[in-house]
C-alpha cells in the first residue's frame, strides 16, 4: 500500500489516543504503519527535499489539524493525548475525519482563516491529499522548472559566440581548471578546426581540455563532434542542446 494522505491518517491517529494515555510521534508512526500495512520502502519514502519522510510528515500534519480542532492536546513536549471533544467524536463513530469534517469546530475554522490570510488563496490545497509542506515543495519545483525553461529558451536564442563562452564559463564553475577563470578561454573562430574553448587543468598548461560547443535543438552525436588531437589533449568534449 502507498503512503496514505494526511486526512486519511486523522481518524486512526485519534483512535490511538482513545485510551486517554499520552503518546509520542514515534509510537504513532509504528502503529499507523502497521494499521496501513506499509512496507519499509513506504515508510522510508522521502519528500522531494529529502529532509523528512513523507509518512512522518503526513502524520505530523494530521496531528496538527487534530490539535487545532481541539480533538487532541499536547500535555508536554513531543506527547499528545485525547481531549473530551476527541472522545465525544469517537463515540459518534465517524467513518472518516478530514478537513471537511473538522469544519464543524470553530477553532478549526479560525485556524484555516488565519492560514488563508498568510497564503495566496489560489495556491492553497493544490493537491488535497498533500500536506501544506508537500504543496509548498511542489510549488517550488514548478517555479524551478519554469525558470529552467526560461533560461534554456534564452540560451537557445543567443549567438554562437555567446553560447561558446557560456559553455566554457559553466565548465569552470563546475571545477575544471581548478575554478581558475584565467585558465579558460573561448577560441571559436574561422579556422579553429572545431575547437570552441580551451581549459588548462594545471597552471603550466600541460594538461588541457579542448571543448566543442554545439547549439542544436536535438542531441549531438559522435559524427557531429570533430575530435581534435593536436597537442595531445586530455579530453575532447562535445556539448550540445
Amino acid at each position: 500500500m502507498t503512503v496514505p494522505d494526511f486526512q486519511s491518517i486523522m481518524l486512526p491517529l485519534l483512535k490511538i489516543a482513545e485510551d486517554g494515555q499520552e503518546h509520542t510521534g514515534h509510537e504513532s508512526l509504528e502503529r499507523l504503519a502497521k494499521h496501513f500495512e506499509l512496507t519499509d520502502v513506504d515508510i522510508n519514502e522521502l519528500l522531494p527535499s529529502g529532509k523528512q519522510t513523507k509518512f512522518y510528515n503526513r502524520i505530523g500534519w494530521a496531528r496538527t489539524y487534530l490539535i487545532k480542532s481541539k480533538l487532541i492536546e499536547v500535555p508536554r513536549r513531543s506527547f499528545f493525548s485525547i481531549t473530551q471533544r476527541g472522545k465525544d467524536v469517537l463515540k459518534s463513530n465517524p467513518s472518516r475525519i478530514d478537513m471537511n469534517y473538522l469544519k464543524k469546530f470553530p477553532e478549526y475554522i479560525e485556524f484555516k482563516e488565519k492560514e488563508n490570510d498568510k497564503e495566496d488563496k489560489k495556491k492553497i490545497d493544490i493537491v488535497k491529499e498533500n500536506t501544506p509542506e508537500e504543496n509548498l515543495e511542489l510549488s517550488y519545483q514548478e517555479i524551478g522548472d519554469n525558470l529552467a525553461l526560461d533560461v534554456l529558451e534564452n540560451v537557445m536564442g543567443c549567438s554562437p559566440v555567446f553560447f561558446e563562452r557560456l559553455v566554457v564559463e559553466l565548465l569552470v564553475e563546475m571545477g575544471y581548471g581548478g575554478s581558475r577563470r584565467e585558465a579558460a578561454r573561448a577560441v571559436g573562430q574561422t579556422g579553429d578546426e572545431g575547437i570552441d574553448g580551451i581549459i588548462d587543468e594545471d597552471k603550466l598548461g600541460l594538461d588541457t581540455i579542448y571543448i566543442q560547443a554545439k547549439k542544436w535543438a536535438n542531441n549531438v552525436g559522435r559524427p557531429e563532434i570533430q575530435c581534435w588531437s593536436a597537442g595531445n589533449p586530455k579530453v575532447c568534449w562535445g556539448i550540445g542542446r
